[in-house]
């Protein structure tokens, strides 16, 4: 039988119909699943953070491997950039201009040293919405690590380092500290293996020895929130002035694990958790 132009047109124009329904109903799927994704928490209104972690003393930004690889597992933007370990008014200096090239929120996580760093460079930054300090250094304004530390018996890790004179291309000359690398395990990294820590030891970067003496012009946990993981067998940081931290800055939450000083790299789960709660809560 023939089928007319007509009815043919009508035939198509009815086959075009519903395609364009049936694409239509696959494209509302897709937007709600997109929405439903939406940003932590399935919050479809909300951005994600991107996660800015910042390294302390005798590491370098691998030390964030784990967690790094936990938080992109869950969709976050991560950075790990370089700290200088030269001292808080250099190192701070360089992250908050670090900081200004993230568009949009910002979650900051400093470990060890890099808690200072943190609390210096994130003051004035409305893109920084949290603040997560793991097994870290707090001071106040007008406080430095020296200062503050000196408020609770001394860690194991004082009679374990070692200085290094050095001299700049300028002639100026000053002072590197290390960990003694026979002693590195035990008083840094006890919970990983020797065969770690022993690579660790030998590829440690050194800090200047003026940083411990460096006073904060600024502490940012002061008012923005405040996440804190504490390690109950830290022997870098008394844990105890680690808890006297959290409870100075009004902590949102903290946290305390059975790891040594490098919970980051022993424990990097448990690291990535608080990190992610921090993360979930900043609009709320």
């Amino acid at each position: 039988m023939r089928i007319s132009r007509a009815s043919r047109r009508t035939v198509n124009i009815a086959r075009w119909g519903a395609a364009l329904l049936a694409v239509s109903g696959i494209t509302s799927g897709l937007t709600a699943e997109t929405a439903r994704a939406g940003g932590p928490g399935g919050d479809p209104g909300r951005e994600k953070p991107t996660i800015v972690l910042v390294h302390g003393a005798f590491a370098d930004a691998s030390s964030w491997n784990g967690v790094v690889q936990r938080l992109q597992q869950n969709g976050y933007t991560v950075a790990a950039p370089a700290n200088p370990l030269r001292g808080i008014p250099q190192d701070s200096t360089y992250l908050a201009s670090f900081l200004k090239s993230v568009k949009g929120p910002i979650v900051l996580v400093g470990h060890s040293y890099g808690g200072e760093v943190i609390s210096q460079a994130a003051v004035g930054n409305d893109n920084v919405k949290a603040l997560v300090y793991i097994n870290a250094i707090m001071p106040d304004a007008g406080e430095s690590f020296s200062s503050l530390s000196a408020k609770f018996a001394p860690a194991p890790l004082t009679k374990a380092l070692k200085q290094v004179p050095f001299r700049n291309g300028d002639g100026t000359t000053g002072t590197d500290v290390y960990v003694q690398p026979d002693k590195l395990h035990e008083v840094f990294a006890a919970d990983l293996p020797t065969s770690q820590t022993d690579i660790l030891g030998a590829t440690q970067r050194p800090i200047a020895l003026s940083a411990f003496a460096d006073k904060l012009t600024g502490a940012a946990w002061r008012n923005k929130p405040v996440y804190v993981l504490v390690g109950r067998q830290d022997q870098a940081i008394n844990p105890a002035l680690e808890l006297f931290e959290a409870k100075r800055a009004n902590a949102r939450k903290t946290v305390e694990i059975n790891s040594s000083h490098v919970s980051l790299v022993s424990h990097p789960q448990a690291v990535k958790n608080l990190i992610v709660d921090a993360a979930e809560d900043w609009k709320q």
